[in-house]
């Protein structure tokens, strides 16, 4: 749940300065009790079972004379944070969805100006994005999994917005589901003959016989229909700087390149899995 908040009363009246709007990464003073009271709250579920887990995984040494649950309400900064990701990542792994408590922690960071948001899956933390943004991405998922000839790139796309927008981010591992998913969404369309098709043979492919493919977009006579989509999945193809390793060092791709690289590749995936990119009849 997001929405504009409204001005607060003094600032209304112009007799001071409004809150500030920039989220919060970190666990801020307003925010640090009510988080570690819902820890607490959560790990003492299952009779202490949830707590004691998230401890044994989050590698935290429990004293004699305290339990888990009271260990977790500990925490603070990014830890607290890693301990909330991780009981609702133990919550999602045995299938618990739904419950009121897990609707009241979004509440909970919406209302405090948090930098992250539980995912839409209810398995963790995520950074916070625009509803819109991360509805669209989420929508193509959602359709390309009901696309047979798409293959699993949904799941590659599903796997590289946690990747990218999790609490702890990991652009190379993002990137390389970015293509994947690609890949999957496009191999039908462009080469359904080649059983070991990556971006790079396709694009080959693209190269070597244009007039094979079209698009949904019209296109001016004379001009090429396949040449936005060959120079998207160019650009895609190209800035995965961690591919293949050389003798000079791997470059890993930025948190910034995998995370235009996923909404890249949503639109990608929505047009192959859509029918808007096909071979011409």
């Amino acid at each position: 749940m997001t929405s504009t908040r409204r001005q607060r009363f003094s600032a209304r009246l112009g007799l001071a300065n409004d809150v500030d709007e920039v989220p919060y990464t970190d666990v801020p003073p307003h925010l640090l009790r009510p988080l570690q009271r819902w820890a607490f709250s959560m790990a003492n579920r299952a009779d202490g079972y949830i707590g004691h887990t998230v401890c044994l995984r989050l590698r935290i040494a429990v004293p004699e004379d305290a339990n888990a649950s009271w260990c977790l309400s500990q925490l603070q900064g990014i830890d607290l944070l890693d301990g909330v990701d991780d009981i609702l990542d133990l919550l999602a792994e045995n299938d618990v969805r739904g419950l009121p408590e897990v609707r009241q922690l979004g509440v909970l960071l919406d209302d405090a100006g948090s930098a992250y948001r539980v995912s839409d899956d209810e398995g963790g933390l995520e950074t916070r994005v625009s509803a819109e943004v991360r509805d669209a991405v989420l929508q193509t998922v959602s359709d390309a999994a009901a696309v047979p000839s798409a293959g699993s790139a949904a799941d590659h796309l599903a796997t590289s917005w946690k990747a990218a927008y999790g609490l702890h981010p990991d652009p190379v591992r993002a990137y390389s589901e970015v293509i994947k998913a690609v890949e999957s969404a496009s191999h039908a369309v462009i080469q359904p003959s080649h059983a070991r098709a990556t971006l790079g043979t396709m694009l080959g492919e693209i190269g070597n016989a244009r007039v094979k493919f079209t698009t949904a977009i019209s296109t001016p006579a004379g001009k090429d229909p396949i040449a936005p989509v060959e120079a998207m999945m160019r650009a895609l193809w190209d800035g995965q700087t961690s591919r293949h390793g050389k003798q000079t060092g791997t470059v890993p791709e930025t948190l910034e390149a995998a995370r235009a690289g996923v909404h890249l590749a949503a639109t990608l995936v929505q047009w192959f899995g859509s029918g808007a990119v096909a071979r011409t009849p």
